[in-house]
């Protein structure tokens, strides 16, 4: 009996020395951090990014966190550094990237309602179970460079079985309803760039000096695993047969291109591709696209008079836009596809009312 209680005590004082520990450890703030050689490099970056007046603990936890795998993690991380089984380079686990969108929502709740209602927030189970999907082409560690490109391991470690008849699990419970595309796929919260500033400041802004995009933007290379900054991502060249496609400027559209990208013939609608032509070639993704939640919805209004040269409302036109079935969808529909016996004239302008 005597054995229990002393060994109930030891157990009670190693648990309370983790928070304990934790509590004098972030009194040092982000220096302490960097005492650890793989920190000091991530800290460097921190205190030039836009977050560097947010404390390290507001994103990654601290010693009054709830969750108790934060606090296991941060003991396995000492024993490690006592073992001297030290990484080269610190990175986020799969469980440690959830942990933190979770903190990315607390600040950006607007970006955060608008991703989670959007595409990109489709979940592992949602993936990888896909029967219409599974049934027609072979799931391959590929699938994770754009679908779970946080998972540090192989397809064979996450869906069951890999063939094309299922039924089809992911083995990794713990991953089944996470989202495959968090907000760390796109943003990197380290990256170098000046704090935002507040955001009815940033409306009163005339347009042609509104910020193009934020320099956090960076896509997450899961062979690196790290974060690889816009502006060192390629924009494609693309060609409809012998013809070079005119590419809109946007920068930001290199990021689509690292998942909705063509097949190696570079050819317009290959693979994922869906680079507009047509009327609508030049025109930006972001042009259309909601950049968090990519809904369409009031895109043709924003630039559309309600008319169109044929005086048809371009938003009951014959294109995928508004028929799901239709053979003209929107991103490469040509005014010769409706008008096989010519393009109309455009039409004069009426004269001003007297």
């Amino acid at each position: 009996m005597k054995a229990l209680i002393v060994a109930a005590v030891l157990a009670a004082a190693v648990l309370l020395s983790i928070p304990t520990a934790s509590f004098v450890y972030e009194a040092g703030g982000p220096q302490a951090c960097a005492r650890c050689h793989e920190m000091g490099t991530p800290v460097a970056r921190w205190q030039g990014s836009a977050h560097r007046n947010v404390p390290c603990a507001e994103c990654h936890g601290d010693a009054l966190t709830t969750d108790p795998n934060f606090h296991l993690t941060n003991a396995r991380r000492v024993y490690e550094h006592v073992k001297g089984d030290v990484p080269e380079r610190a990175s986020l686990r799969p469980a440690d990237v959830f942990f933190t969108m979770e903190r990315c929502k607390k600040c950006h709740q607007q970006e955060f309602a608008a991703w989670s209602t959007g595409p990109h927030a489709i979940t592992y189970k949602q993936i990888f179970t896909d029967q219409k999907h599974n049934s027609t082409r072979h799931l391959m560690d590929d699938c994770l460079r754009c679908h779970g490109m946080h998972f540090n391991g192989g397809i064979r470690e996450l869906v069951s079985p890999l063939n094309n008849k299922g039924p089809w699990t992911v083995t990794r419970a713990e991953l089944t309803d996470r989202p495959t595309i968090p907000c760390l796929t796109c943003h990197s919260m380290h990256r170098e760039g000046r704090m935002l500033a507040e955001k009815q400041m940033e409306a009163k802004t005339v347009g042609a000096r509104q910020e193009r995009f934020r320099p956090s933007l960076a896509f997450f290379d899961r062979r690196e695993m790290a974060p690889v900054p816009l502006g060192l991502l390629p924009m494609p060249v693309l060609r409809e047969g012998e013809r070079t496609v005119r590419m809109s400027p946007d920068q930001r559209q290199a990021l689509c291109y690292q998942c909705h990208a063509p097949l190696s013939t570079r050819e317009v609608r290959s693979g994922d591709d869906r680079t507009p032509i047509g009327v609508q070639e030049g025109i930006s993704c972001l042009a259309c696209h909601d950049k968090h939640r990519q809904t369409t919805r009031a895109s043709c209004a924003t630039c559309h008079p309600k008319l169109s040269n044929c005086g048809i409302d371009v938003e009951k036109m014959d294109t995928t836009f508004a028929k799901p079935g239709s053979a003209h969808n929107i991103h490469f529909v040509k005014c010769a596809d409706c008008h096989p016996k010519g393009i109309p004239a455009k039409r004069a302008a009426a004269p001003p009312k007297p």
